[in-house]
């Protein structure tokens, strides 16, 4: 089928929740997708860093089609194989260089979104249980934490919100990396639930990014993260660090809240957690780590047994071939290599989750003509370029987009 009947078919039937770009994939390979007529691209998005070893990496497509065969859904009514093997692996990757730290619980869900709607509602537990019902939660100005109607009013960013109030209540947005603005908002939720005899207005947790993703790739100051892990603690409220697309290995450590040298109380998952399959998950330590009671939460697919065997070898995957090691060197090349380009005025972003910031708005403009030369590209905004290829990506594959870029902006 041709891209043009492909692209009739879904305006007929899908609905328009996405401005597509023209092509149609049909397979994938590594570093490389191939559309229906067979043409090659290298892939700088890997699926909004969802592949993280590349698509149709052997031993992650291997273990699927052997689940696949074996079973792949029974309920979370039931004890099933995998499932307490790799909350233990997780549990171990959240404690990398912690060894002797209590250990992390895990829920699993299908999404990102599914995720942070978890830490929502476990936030909201621990303050009935803990704070006397405290239920508000501050996050950053310019975050992204899922499409769902409360994770849309936990992201900061009015654009998303639009057109779908009211908003659920609860949340409060803060400047990201401004401690005293979060001081402030916190002194500000426990004056008006005291004011109004309302508990449930008092903060209970501080909900972060560590990088902005959907924000155009905004490294949050590692010094801001360590003042706010101290202030919460001292207040006895949570942190959870959203980790949707920083998570396994994409900034060189497992998590990105590791670089602040900090332990959160909950951090969300998804993304790369099963190299593009469908998964998220919820992890927790300490006292939240035991909030959820039976019935209070969960999730028909969550966890089952092929989501569980797809992670475990994309777990598995990451940490044979040392994959931290190699992002940590490739990403430096690539960075080094972005800020030589014309237009380029800011490189953005740590690892292999990198972003540059144009002097023209032109980038809507480069991700399509760069996608006629075999390159797949994402912008963020008008003047913002996002990177987020593979894990695997070679110096090699920086060098050939870099011949792209290169004249695509200087004929800009």
């Amino acid at each position: 089928m041709s891209y043009l009947q492909q692209k009739e078919l879904e305006d007929t039937y899908v609905m328009h929740t996405f401005a597509r770009q023209a092509v149609d994939f049909v397979r994938g390979k590594g570093m490389r997708l191939y559309d229906g007529e067979g043409k090659e691209y290298l892939d700088f998005i890997a699926g909004v860093g969802c592949a993280a070893l590349g698509h149709c990496d052997a031993a992650v497509s291997d273990a699927i089609a052997a689940q696949a065969h074996k079973l792949v859904q029974a309920g979370n009514y039931y004890y099933i194989e995998g499932r307490g093997e790799y909350a233990q692996s997780l549990s171990a990757l959240l404690n990398t260089n912690n060894e002797s730290a209590p250990p992390w619980k895990t829920f699993f869900a299908n999404s990102g979104a599914e995720a942070n709607e978890g830490a929502i509602k476990l936030a909201r537990k621990y303050g009935k249980l803990n704070l006397g019902g405290a239920g508000t939660v501050i996050s950053a100005k310019r975050s992204f934490h899922g499409r769902t109607l409360v994770t849309t009013a936990a992201t900061g960013q009015e654009v998303k919100q639009a057109g779908f109030a009211p908003m659920p209540s609860g949340f409060s947005h803060v400047a990201p990396g401004d401690f005293d603005e979060l001081s402030e908002a916190l002194q500000a939720a426990t004056k008006a639930a005291n004011e109004q005899d309302n508990p449930s207005l008092a903060p209970v947790a501080v909900l972060l990014e560590c990088i902005q993703g959907e924000g155009g790739v905004l490294p949050i100051d590692e010094a801001y993260l360590q003042e706010v892990r101290a202030l919460t603690q001292e207040q006895g409220l949570l942190l959870i660090i959203d980790e949707i697309q920083t998570g396994f290995f994409r900034t060189g450590l497992p998590f990105s809240f590791m670089h602040a040298g900090i332990v959160p109380d909950a951090v969300t998952m998804a993304k790369a957690i099963a190299n593009g399959l469908p998964f998220g998950a919820l992890a927790a330590t300490g006292k939240a780590a035991d909030v959820f009671q039976p019935g209070e939460h969960g999730s028909t697919y969550g966890g089952n047994p092929l989501q569980i065997a797809a992670a475990q070898a994309t777990l598995d995957e990451f940490i044979s071939r040392d994959i931290g090691l190699h992002v940590v060197k490739t990403g430096a090349y690539f960075a080094k290599r972005l800020a030589q380009l014309p237009l380029v005025n800011e490189v953005r972003g740590k690892g292999l989750m990198l972003g540059i910031s144009l002097d023209k708005p032109c980038a809507p403009q480069v991700v399509s003509e760069a996608l006629e030369r075999g390159l797949v590209l994402n912008y963020i905004g008008e003047s913002t370029l996002r990177f987020l290829p593979p894990l695997i990506v070679s110096e090699a594959d920086i060098d050939a987009l870099m011949v792209v870029l290169e004249e695509l902006l200087e004929a800009m």
